[in-house]
């Protein structure tokens, strides 16, 4: 296997350009190694040079690596489709695309490339993806207009539940959000109460929401509809 390092000094006699991190490449060799990134599901870019976890925003591959248009398109859409599948807990930044992970509820975010590049804090909202609008902390919606979190309105809006093999249930919500990881999750009314989350694959009771194996009563009370998204704590 080729030394990834090696791998960005093809077509040495290139013009190169010195990354954030201290080390050069040239625009070719960039773009390829990106790209390579991307085509193995990654969704943040990672300098090459073996030791280095340096992580490169996307704002200065786009620049370093001298993009068209249409590379800039196709990075920003394999970078968002890589973020969904790798972490739902990830986005880009709407400022400058750098990927960002969401700790808590909160959904004012603040990006650290965009605070530096721009002198001031730029914090976005984690559900519409424009600029925060409205006082912080908040995890129902920012004061944009138009923004709302459809998680909560399924949560809220779904009709209760009737199983066919369980009985003795009323009032159950048809969809649930994973106590463990924050995926909805909804019943399909068959089977029994205890379901795996296809995202985290935790187990839990979805009438009581407590993980499988701390529900011990076939008649456990039915917990109320969620009023907001647990956040995965991997």
């Amino acid at each position: 296997m080729e030394d990834e390092f090696d791998f960005l000094y093809e077509g040495f006699k290139s013009r190169r350009a010195l990354m954030s991190c201290g080390h050069a490449v040239t625009p070719t060799s960039l773009t390829n190694w990106c790209r390579r990134l991307l085509d193995q599901g990654e969704s943040r870019f990672t300098c090459a040079q073996r030791g280095c976890v340096y992580e490169w925003p996307f704002s200065e591959v786009r620049k370093m690596a001298l993009l068209t248009p249409e590379e800039i398109e196709y990075f920003k859409k394999a970078l968002a489709a890589n973020a969904q599948k790798d972490n739902l807990d990830t986005k880009l930044c709407p400022g400058c695309s750098t990927s960002v992970r969401k700790e808590t509820s909160n959904l004012s975010v603040r990006c650290a490339v965009c605070t530096a590049n721009r002198g001031r804090v730029y914090e976005f909202c984690w559900q519409c993806l424009r600029e925060w609008k409205g006082p912080a902390p908040r995890s129902d919606r920012c004061e944009n207009d138009g923004c709302c979190n459809e998680s909560l309105k399924a949560l809220k809006n779904c009709p209760d539940i009737t199983f066919e093999s369980v009985t003795g249930v009323t009032g159950c919500p048809s969809i649930r959000a994973c106590p463990t990881c924050g995926s909805l999750v909804e019943h399909s009314r068959k089977h029994c109460r205890n379901i795996v989350c296809p995202r985290c694959g935790s187990q839990f009771c979805f009438v009581c929401l407590k993980p499988t194996g701390g529900c011990y009563s076939a008649q456990c009370p039915v917990a109320p509809r969620q009023t907001s998204i647990p956040v995965w704590k991997k």
